[in-house]
């Protein structure tokens, strides 16, 4: 799919308000943005791409410097490859340990349900576990 559009089909492309696109661009996440005849931005579709990795990582915890680092990078062409591998390697390495987090703790819930479950079960408390409340 070739994408070359005006700020508010690009806002709908990736499901963001034209203010939001606005925000990203002013703080240099989009990058080599064009304009046409009138003065107009006109997004691309590496445009749509970029915004779209970048929410999701946004998601995930990439701050808004990280971000821009790596758009920055990205604008200075293929000698930053191994920089941008190795920021989005320490990326993986947090989500992986977040990822850990969240097991634990969904694991420390399932159990936490149980315990409850017993004690509607039997009418009474049970013993209760090592560091259970």
């Amino acid at each position: 799919m070739s994408v070359r559009c005006h700020i508010g089909r690009f806002a709908q492309l990736v499901d963001r308000s034209v203010h939001t696109i606005r925000w990203y661009e002013a703080q240099g996440l989009i990058p080599a943005v064009g304009r046409d005849a009138g003065g107009r931005r006109v997004y691309e579709t590496e445009h749509v791409e970029h915004l779209l990795f970048l929410e999701r990582m946004r998601r995930t915890g990439m701050s808004v410097a990280e971000m821009r680092r790596l758009t920055e990078l990205s604008v200075q062409g293929w000698r930053t490859l191994e920089a941008r591998k190795s920021l989005l390697k320490d990326h993986r390495a947090a989500i992986e340990a977040q990822i850990a987090d969240l097991k634990a703790a969904a694991h420390d819930i399932d159990a936490k349900v149980a315990f409850y479950d017993e004690w509607a079960r039997n009418k009474r408390r049970p013993r209760p576990e090592r560091g259970s409340a």
